[in-house]
């Protein structure tokens, strides 16, 4: 949690206590259920819980906006998100069950009231629409567009919410990967918003929606 606090210091003391709770929660589950590698438990905060939360610091996600993870895995970004933006609600999707039985009974335990769950592949989602997608690591960008555009409603609910759109955290050389995609993203380099070596070839992109 000090890592956290190193780059955040206004959270309220339920927020505190719940991002507090998350790694013994995760540890526990993990246990049960295999969602993250012995590697990443050991540094729970600056692998899931930092990483997801630098969308929190250049997107300003406003009260009521409806947000989807997709392929959420064992929710990242989606739980540090909802419990960074209580007034937002969360939509966290994956194919596999049992990873979103773990979310479910952490967001449960950590008193996190702004999440559901779909178990779906998210080309079978129908009839619904969100502000924005979010994703990590989960597809190439190509694929994450094409499965996200259809998603994501064209203004949003909220007031004064940024333009909506795809968001999601990669790593390593995205040069192919981008042009292949026929998206021009905003990308930010994580390490200049986070001084840790874990964040190096580590970014986060934006595509709005047209």
């Amino acid at each position: 949690m000090e890592l956290i606090q190193k780059y955040f210091n206004d959270f309220t003391p339920e927020q505190t206590q719940q991002l507090a709770s998350l790694k013994d929660l995760y540890t526990e589950w993990n246990e049960k259920i295999n969602v993250i590698s012995r590697k990443d438990i050991d540094n729970f905060y600056l692998h899931h819980v930092l990483h997801s939360l630098t969308i929190a610091t250049k997107f300003d996600l406003k009260p009521g906006m409806e947000i989807l993870d997709l392929g959420c895995g064992g929710g990242f970004p989606g739980v540090p998100l909802a419990i960074f933006f209580p007034d937002v609600q969360f939509h966290l999707v994956d194919s596999i069950n049992k990873k979103l039985k773990v979310v479910n009974e952490i967001a449960a335990a950590a008193n996190i009231n702004n999440i559901t769950t779909q178990h779906s592949r998210v080309e079978d989602i129908k009839n619904r629409q969100f502000d924005t997608v979010v994703s990590r690591a989960v597809a190439p960008l190509g694929d994450l567009w094409h499965w996200s555009r259809k998603l994501i409603r064209r203004t949003s609910k909220a007031e004064k919410a940024v333009p909506n759109g795809l968001i999601c955290l990669k790593g390593g050389d995205l040069t192919q990967e981008i042009f292949e995609s026929n998206c021009k993203p905003h990308v930010w380099e994580i390490n200049k918003i986070f001084e840790e070596p874990y964040f190096d070839e580590k970014f986060m992109l934006y595509q709005p929606l047209k």
